[in-house]
């Protein structure tokens, strides 16, 4: 029986026009939302009429529902159909014919409803391949939650039946075969995909976009067959699929099938009333949206415009609003097709928008490519590569939402920007984003609404838009993005984007960092009495702990100063999840001596402690508990082994390949050179961590480029390169100078390091702030080389300085009984160990034993070195 909201008499008196609605889709219920939301005076009465028994539901993330999502999770916005007494619905009755002459639509159960004006929104269904046997029991479509239903019935019981996991053939390469191959994977079935074309996506990508996105979806354990027809489909003796015959003769078992070869419009209706229909199926409409017959639209996959009937979702919503605006009788117009696509698949992250397939004539193209990472973007350019026309993004569409707007107008940058590897905030910002632009993905924040916010809302930092917007609230990694949005429209305004670096100093850290550097101050308290107020914050306190370092003013944990430090500076440690520590030494270049690892090997046995080899070159070992790490460290500075700073704002590490000294390729020494460099900027604090690298030849196997200083040898001396950085937007470095000596490349190194140091900003990495320096690179050589602002011998000196008095902090600690009072676990019980620590064994190794594993003794390790709960 059809189901029927209700809709009251009084609001029926309101006006006689009516609409009726012949689908209940995502397009028809973005119509009905539409024109209500734009008619308060309720000019238009709205009747839907869906087929399906259940709600408007998001068909677009079908794939969610193999990943827990319920239909009731899907389902769309009810109170636009239930609660609008201008709005009836009726669902589970399908319409079965409507006549145009007396405008009256009449469904399967008879139930008959006048219209002033029907809108067509009975989208598509999906095809399946005519072969023989595309009708056996395990063959499915894609396209409906009764479809996804069905198929995760039929996967569960078939697997009970089998008594092992299902073989499954998706076929059909295109977005929706994928997402399908992503389901049934989740459904733990093998999965494989059939494409009868050379390449997946064949409608979306170009051959080296689809090749990265093949190598992709197989790392993920789905097999992808392209170039292959299938021609028979085979069943078992109880009619179950069974295999399936390709047209090149082989054969292959499958117990279940998925056809996603596409889609046709839903036109029989139109056809059956006489209204015209293209010959390749769907309704004609003009740009308005409306048939044949002026009283009849058709919206979404059923509509036919210019000869094209799409199955994409974003047109639908686009010819709904056309459908809305015309009947509260405005213009309106539908633009074409947007046939940008975005693939909702974990794991693959793959985007085409515009003119993907570089079809415009004349049309250029930018493309960056990673085969090694699976990346591979693309931008199509005007003639003149000022206009953006479309794009592939395969293995990082991250830029999707920003670049998507911009399709027909100027980038605004150099189209490498974008691609590079990531991109970056400070293209994006200079690119005048437009309003609809993607800026916070985890929140969905657009450009516009934190322009609105600044505009309207009145908020005049970084800060306050976050607070309106939660536009940088989760992950953050859109803050300098925000931030930028936020200054050119507070400078638009008039205004000005404080640089204070918090509400007890109105200076910026390179203006404190002056200001601590010319007065000579060496307390936190002397520095905020003289130019801040208030007690301080962890914001301001960790910043001047920081330039206090720099400057030279002692060890970290001396007097007033051990206060200023975080959790990580206070203990000379990086805190774990579980509460634990990290001991990291400092392991030069890379370059240890047998005897040193079998220092390391002793410590980390007797302690019980977990290692891992780092990226960095490093040993760390993991699980020391806070009373535990003088001892370790005792017995590590007596075997010739220093902090590592793994913990600290500071040199971290210097990478570095072997060199000349036994590579065959190699031109110079790198690990003496790292191993050098690494001596001289150890414990140098800065704004943000700093890593180097060192190559030995052009083959670059330290990876010197992803650093913020990078060194490559060359015949004729050392190239460096700045600016480099892996992490949430990892930058390439830039080359900065070629054919250095060793002194002039220690000299410039010096300069750079020292200069970054005096005026970045608070935890700012050198990729941006190279960026938002005034002149870019060009500037920082003019400084570093020409002496622009005359200051090279004040860096050099500073340099120096901190060279001349470096000292290992652990070493200096382990001799200062004052300081050595801070390492216990508790007050009253110095040696206790912490009885909230647990460990349990995975790969020969302690690991923290999980809330479920710390309920089962059994599985937890035992001794006197390592705390279990009891």
């Amino acid at each position: 029986m059809p189901r029927t909201s209700k809709r009251t008499d009084a609001a029926a008196s309101v006006s006689d026009a009516h609409v009726v609605v012949v689908g209940a889709g995502m397009v028809a219920h973005r119509f009905v939302e539409s024109l209500r939301s734009r008619d308060p005076e309720g000019r238009w009465r709205v009747t839907v009429i869906g087929e399906e028994d259940r709600h408007p539901y998001d068909r677009v993330s079908l794939t969610s529902y193999f990943a827990g999502a319920s239909a009731d999770d899907l389902a769309l916005q009810r109170s636009i159909l239930d609660e609008d007494d201008r709005v009836r619905f009726i669902r589970g009755d399908a319409v079965a014919r409507f006549d145009r002459e007396a405008r009256r639509v009449t469904t399967e159960s008879g139930v008959s409803t006048a219209y002033d004006t029907l809108v067509l929104a009975t989208g598509s269904y999906a095809a399946k391949l005519t072969v023989d046997g595309f009708d056996l029991t395990g063959c499915f479509v894609y396209r409906t939650l009764d479809d996804v239903e069905a198929l995760r019935t039929f996967v569960d019981r078939r697997s009970v039946e089998l008594g092992r996991p299902l073989r499954g053939t998706v076929i059909g390469g295109g977005l929706l075969g994928l997402e399908a191959a992503g389901a049934l994977q989740g459904l733990d079935v093998r999965c494989t995909v059939v494409q009868s074309s050379d390449k997946l996506m064949s409608a979306q990508l170009d051959t080296r976009g689809a090749d990265s996105l093949r190598r992709l979806i197989e790392s993920r354990g789905i097999a992808v067959r392209t170039g292959s027809v299938t021609t028979r489909l085979d069943p078992d003796v109880r009619g179950n699929v069974r295999g399936l015959e390709f047209r090149e003769g082989d054969y292959a078992d499958t117990d279940v099938v998925v056809f996603t070869v596409g889609v046709r419009p839903r036109d029989q209706l139109a056809r059956a009333a006489g209204v015209d229909v293209h010959p390749r199926g769907g309704v004609i409409i003009d740009a308005g949206c409306t048939t044949s017959d002026p009283r009849i639209l058709a919206i979404g996959e059923v509509a036919n415009f210019d000869g094209r009937a799409v199955g994409l979702v974003a047109p639908g919503y686009a010819m709904a609003e056309v459908a809305a605006t015309r009947l509260l009788g405005s213009g309106a117009t539908f633009p074409g097709y947007d046939d940008s696509t975005k693939l909702k698949l974990n794991g693959v992250d793959v985007a085409s928008f515009g003119d993907a397939l570089a079809q415009t004539p004349g049309a250029l193209d930018v493309v960056y490519a990673d085969p090694v990472a699976g990346v591979y973007k693309k931008l199509v350019l005007s003639d003149d590569a000022k206009t953006l026309l479309g794009g592939i993004l395969v293995g990082d569409a991250s830029a999707y939402g920003m670049l998507r707007p911009l399709l027909g107008g100027p980038l605004g940058a150099d189209p490498a920007a974008y691609l590079m590897p990531e991109v970056t905030g400070d293209a994006l910002a200079n690119a005048e984003l437009p309003d609809e632009a993607l800026v916070c993905s985890c929140n969905s924040v657009t450009a516009g609404t934190i322009r609105c916010a600044v505009t309207d809302e009145g908020c005049t930092d970084v800060a306050g838009v976050k607070a309106c917007t939660r536009a940088g609230a989760a992950c953050g990694s859109c803050l300098p993005l925000v931030k930028k949005l936020v200054g050119t429209e507070l400078a638009r305004s008039g205004a000005t984007l404080s640089t204070a670096l918090c509400e007890h100093f109105t200076h910026s850290r390179a203006q404190l960092f002056d200001a601590v550097r010319v007065s000579g101050l060496g307390t936190f308290s002397a520095i905020i009495d003289r130019f801040g107020t208030g007690r301080g914050c962890d914001i301001c306190k960790p910043v001047l702990a920081s330039i206090l370092s720099s400057l030279g003013h002692g060890h970290v944990l001396d007097g007033e100063n051990a206060t200023l430090q975080d959790t990580n500076d206070h203990v000379m440690a990086n805190i774990q999840k579980d509460g634990s520590y990290s001991v990291v030494p400092r392991i030069a270049g890379g370059e240890i001596t047998p005897e040193g690892l079998l220092v390391i090997g002793q410590v980390a046995k007797d302690f019980g402690l977990y290692t891992k080899i780092t990226g960095g070159q490093r040993i760390d070992m993991f699980g020391a508990r806070l009373e535990q790490l003088p001892e370790i460290w005792k017995r590590l500075v007596d075997a010739g082994f220093e902090s590592g700073h793994a913990y600290g704002k500071s040199l971290r590490t210097v990478k570095s390949c072997v060199g000349s000294t036994w590579c065959r390729y190699g031109v110079q020494d790198s690990v003496g050179m790292a191993v050098q460099l690494e001596l001289r900027y150890r414990g140098l604090r800065s704004p943000h961590k700093i890593k180097l690298g060192v190559s030995g030849c052009a083959r670059e196997c330290a990876e010197a480029r992803g650093k913020d200083v990078g060194v490559i040898a060359t015949e004729a001396g050392w190239n460096m390169y700045v600016g480099g950085n892996g992490g949430f937007t990892p930058r390439h470095a830039v080359l900065f100078a070629e054919g250095l000596d060793d002194a002039g490349l220690l000299q410039a190194i010096d300069r750079v390091l020292v200069y970054y140091i005096r005026t970045a900003d608070r935890l700012q990495r050198t990729a941006p702030w190279l960026e938002d320096m005034g002149g870019g690179v060009e500037a920082l050589r003019a400084v570093v080389f020409d002496d622009s602002l005359g200051i090279v011998e004040d860096l050099d000196a500073a340099m120096a300085q901190h060279v001349d008095a470096y000292e290992d902090e652990w070493k200096a600690t382990l001799a200062d009984p004052e300081k050595l009072r801070r390492f216990a676990s508790f007050v009253n019980a110095p040696t206790t160990a912490d009885p909230s620590l647990a460990y349990t064994s995975e790969r020969g190794q302690a690991r923290p034993a999980t809330a479920q594993e710390r309920e089962n003794p059994r599985v937890l390790i035992a001794g006197t070195t390592l705390a279990v709960r009891r």
